[in-house]
This record gives C-alpha cells, sequence and structure tokens, in this order.
C-alpha cells in the first residue's frame, strides 16, 4: 500500500516531504476551505512540491460538461502530465463525467464512494482510482474497512484496471486494517500520518541506544 497526503496545508506537506515516502497529494473543497486561501494561491505551491508525484484535485462543477471543463482548464493552467487525477464524486453527473474525461486523456479518481457498488459502477466507467470513506461510514454505524474489503475484491475478481485508494480516516488502526484488506493506497491527514510513523518505545529505545554507546563510537565519519 502506498501513502498519499490528505492535505493542502503547505508546511503540513513540506514536513512530509522532507522524510515521508509520500506518493502523491489529494485535496477536495473542504481542505482548500481549511486554508482559507483559493485555488489559484494553493495548487501551485502543492505542484511544486509534488514533482512527478500524484496529484489528485476534486472538481467542484455539478453537471458532466462542466466537470470536463473544469479538469481541462487546471491541466491546461499548471501544464500537469500524467500524475494528474481529476477527483470526479460519484453522483449521477458524475458518473457521465468520468468516461468524458478519460475520452479526453484525464485520469480520473471517483471520489465520494460510500458502497461496493458505487465503486464498481465507477470502475466499469474507467476510473483509475476510488475514493472509499473509511471513518465516515464508521460514525454512520456502517463497516468502512469491510466496505473496502469487498470492493478490492471486486477489482480482483473482475480483473479491473482500477485501483482503490482509501479516504478518511482518524485512527491509525483503520489505515492498518485497510493495508490488511489489500487497498492499494490510502490517502491520509498530517495527524494521522505522524501517529503512523511514530512510537513511543521506538523514542525510548533511541534515548537508550544514545545512552549505551557514548563515548563508544569511535569511528570518524
Amino acid at each position: 500500500m502506498i501513502y498519499l497526503a490528505d492535505t493542502a496545508n503547505i508546511d503540513e506537506l513540506k514536513e512530509l516531504f522532507s522524510y515521508f515516502p509520500i506518493e502523491g497529494v489529494t485535496t477536495n473543497p473542504t481542505i482548500i476551505a481549511a486554508e482559507q486561501k483559493p485555488l489559484s494561491q494553493i495548487l501551485p505551491q502543492i505542484i511544486e512540491l509534488v514533482g512527478d508525484k500524484m496529484i489528485h484535485v476534486q472538481m467542484i462543477s455539478n453537471k458532466a460538461e462542466d466537470m470536463l471543463r473544469e479538469a481541462k482548464a487546471y491541466k491546461s493552467k499548471f501544464s500537469l502530465g500524467d500524475n494528474y487525477y481529476a477527483k470526479i464524486p460519484v453522483s449521477k453527473e458524475g458518473y457521465r463525467a468520468i468516461p468524458m474525461l478519460k475520452n479526453a486523456g484525464i485520469n480520473v479518481t471517483a471520489t465520494a464512494i460510500f458502497t461496493q457498488q458505487q465503486a464498481l459502477v465507477a470502475a466499469r466507467a474507467g476510473a483509475d482510482w476510488v475514493a472509499p470513506y473509511v471513518n465516515r461510514l464508521d460514525n454512520i454505524s456502517s463497516h468502512g474497512i469491510e466496505v473496502v474489503k469487498h470492493i478490492v475484491e471486486n477489482i480482483q475478481c473482475f480483473k479491473l484496471n482500477t485501483k482503490v485508494l482509501a479516504a478518511s480516516f482518524k485512527t491509525v488502526d483503520q489505515v492498518h486494517r485497510v493495508s490488511m484488506v489489500g487497498s492499494h493506497a490510502a490517502t491520509i491527514s498530517f495527524e494521522v500520518l505522524e501517529r503512523l510513523r511514530s512510537h513511543p518505545m521506538t523514542d525510548m529505545s533511541l534515548e537508550w541506544f544514545e545512552k549505551d554507546g557514548a563515548g563508544l563510537y569511535d569511528i570518524e565519519f
């Protein structure tokens, strides 16, 4: 499973890209709103940080034709390449838009997915990635991990080219469990990524190593 950063905060992204094996960045209108800056200011900074890694940008339009125009506009304005994915919600218009974008040579991430069938329809429509929301399902007494598992199984069973990008996490355990059911990727907030990579016993071990090795590592480097 690969990791993506689910944030538009430039300071957070700079820190993550300095040490974490991040394979891309995902954004949506809520994430952009949290930064209190327009997309025209935030997106160029993210693009510069991402380089040739993936960038997933959600469309704000409601009609399929407008989604297509919007996706084309971003790709042209910012000279985006094959690492660019237009995030399309799985509404009726979204399902219409997916093959339109694919025919125009634009990669698609189908988002706001809450059921296995929504993901399967999006995959059949041509989506490159499907993004089920794990924690939001858990919050309504559903089973986010089970939904991800069923989506993965469908993709394998029907030999589809689509991959699963699990989203919406509040705990490290949720990330762990989607990795164990075969999710191809997970997009995760800065806070959860920080908790994921750390452990108090690791910090204690480093302190012990430093103390025990004091004065004994005498080889210059």
